[in-house]
């Protein structure tokens, strides 16, 4: 018997709002009424200074349109060099940590080019002994 009664109690605040329903209408109504005031003020406003500048944009269009391009363009210039340079401090950075990096195997790469560079050295030694004496063998009559 309990339970019908809970049941049908539930059935009948079913439609109804609870208090905290109705209290955030009751709050948030007034609000959003001044805030869509606000909005149409702000609108009437806007439309307003429309049709008072109007006339001065068309009047002052051949001072106005040179001076925003330029304005635009140095802006664009700007964003510009500032997106190079930190591409190119960026580039930078990649560039020091792979050479960080690469330092660990550095030494044995350095070896071998020192190697390569003595051989070669030695090498191009020999050939310029031989091509002096050579060169002093025709030399001599």
């Amino acid at each position: 018997m309990a339970d019908y009664q809970q049941h049908h109690q539930a059935e009948k605040n079913l439609g109804r709002p609870s208090t905290s329903q109705v209290l955030a209408v009751v709050t948030l109504l007034p609000v959003g009424g001044v805030l869509l005031c606000l909005a149409g003020l702000t609108l009437a406003g806007s439309l307003i200074g429309l049709a008072l500048t109007t006339p001065l944009f068309v009047v002052f269009s051949p001072v106005l349109v040179p001076a925003v391009l330029t304005i635009c363009l140095a802006v664009v210039g700007f964003l510009t060099s500032g997106a190079f340079g930190i591409t190119a401090l960026s580039s930078l950075s990649w560039l020091i940590n792979y050479t960080r990096r690469m330092s660990g195997s550095m030494p044995e790469q350095l070896d071998q080019a020192k190697r390569h560079v003595q051989e070669t050295a030695g090498h191009l030694g020999h050939k310029a002994r031989e091509t002096g004496r050579k060169t002093q063998d025709v030399m001599r009559p």
